[in-house]
């Protein structure tokens, strides 16, 4: 019944995922779009999701400390959170501007690069090699996209660009992430990243804001409705919250299907709710075809980590084995001056019984903790991946 029971949650978070990532981006779209909520000011859109997703944080982390901070030093926080805030900033702002110029299925079509983009970056920076099979996959998504381009009715060059350009910068802060934060082991799950990355992001958006579309908020009659964009707000914090319960229960291949799933759901229920968005069959033949090459990039990146579990595994194991090895010589022969050495009471009382029972717990920690954090710094480690699948969907929408 227990078993039954943590599904059934499983696929609870699973279906608040994808409706929350789902809702987002449509939402993001009907506020941006001139056809429908007019707010065509994308900059000052993600100011105030970042805006609202810094305060709620910091009231979790600081007021109620329901989420323990890092530690956080200056130089951690000016070398490696700012630089990653710049390109979370530059992503949000570039895939929000994209919902301006073109369809919200041609943009989850256009997603499908997002795989090509990190392996990119990733060998760029040193953290992936550069391998045939996956050259191939992302050769395979490359043409389905350029096909499913081709395709597009309604095809424009400057919605294309933006969307391609938060692609690659979302890309190169999921690399800056891994190269950056976790090589200096610090690890942030979805609220303490908005705690230190939100503001600094709000900062960096304050410049393009400035020069951009300050002056069109002066001349411009731009309707403001409070609840409108508090409730467009507290969607993307929701998302946040369902990333963090997500990734907290389920696996790399299940996030990667959910993802696969939700953008089929996605390109489906925006036909629906924006009559403009018009899907050809070139359209599908050419985001099918991406698809596969997702699917068989996704199937070789969880080989990859489940392959990298193994030697942790035996590492463990073996270290687990030496130590009960250990235990039982321990009991066979304890020397008369190891009980002075290490401070015993006196009496009769063994000191190797003292060492194991106080000894015991301390040693499976470590073992775990030694498992977890090279699992988790890997390059390509649990962890990282299945942030890789999830988080980019709140700058995306």
């Amino acid at each position: 019944m227990m078993i039954n029971k943590t599904l059934f949650l499983t696929y609870v978070y699973l279906f608040v995922y994808i409706l929350l990532s789902s809702g987002v981006i449509l939402y993001n779209k009907w506020v941006l779009s001139p056809k429908y909520f007019n707010f065509p000011l994308p900059i000052t859109l993600t100011m105030i999701h970042m805006g609202f997703s810094g305060a709620v944080a910091f009231l979790l982390v600081r007021v109620f400390k329901i989420v323990t901070p890092v530690k956080m030093t200056f130089e951690i926080y000016a070398t490696c959170v700012v630089p990653i805030s710049a390109f979370f900033a530059s992503s949000l702002w570039f895939g929000n501007t994209a919902y301006l110029h073109i369809s919200v299925a041609f943009i989850q079509m256009l997603k499908a690069l997002m795989p090509v983009a990190t392996f990119l970056m990733a060998v760029l920076c040193g953290i992936d090699k550069a391998r045939c099979d996956v050259f191939l996959n992302m050769l395979l998504v490359s043409v389905g996209v350029v096909i499913s381009s081709y395709g597009e009715i309604h095809f424009n060059i400057v919605g294309t660009v933006y969307q391609v350009t938060g692609i690659f910068a979302e890309a190169f802060r999921l690399v800056l992430t891994q190269v950056l934060l976790q090589k200096k082991g610090l690890t942030l799950n979805p609220i303490t990243s908005l705690y230190y990355i939100a503001p600094c992001s709000f900062v960096f958006l304050f410049v393009p804001w400035y020069l951009l579309e300050k002056p069109v908020m002066e001349v411009s009659q731009i309707q403001f409705n409070f609840w409108i964009f508090f409730s467009n707000a507290l969607c993307a914090l929701a998302l946040n919250f369902s990333i963090f319960l997500v990734i907290g229960r389920t696996g790399a291949v299940t996030i990667r299907v959910a993802g696969v799933l939700k953008d089929w759901i996605l390109i489906a229920l925006s036909t629906v709710i924006f009559p403009e968005s018009t899907i050809t069959g070139l359209n599908i033949i050419g985001y099918a075809i991406a698809l596969c090459g997702v699917v068989m990039y996704n199937y070789i990146k969880v080989k990859d980590v489940r392959a990298s579990q193994l030697p942790v595994e035996s590492i463990s194991d073996r270290i687990t084995k030496d130590w009960k090895f250990e235990k039982k010589s321990s009991d066979i022969y304890v020397p008369d001056n190891i009980g002075d050495k290490e401070g015993s009471s006196g009496g009769n009382s063994s000191a190797s019984d003292m060492n194991i029972d106080e000894e015991a717990p301390l040693i499976s920690t470590r073992l775990s903790h030694i498992g977890r954090t090279q699992l988790t710094n890997h390059p390509t480690g649990k962890k990282f991946e299945e942030s890789r699948e999830v988080k980019h969907d709140y700058g995306m929408g």
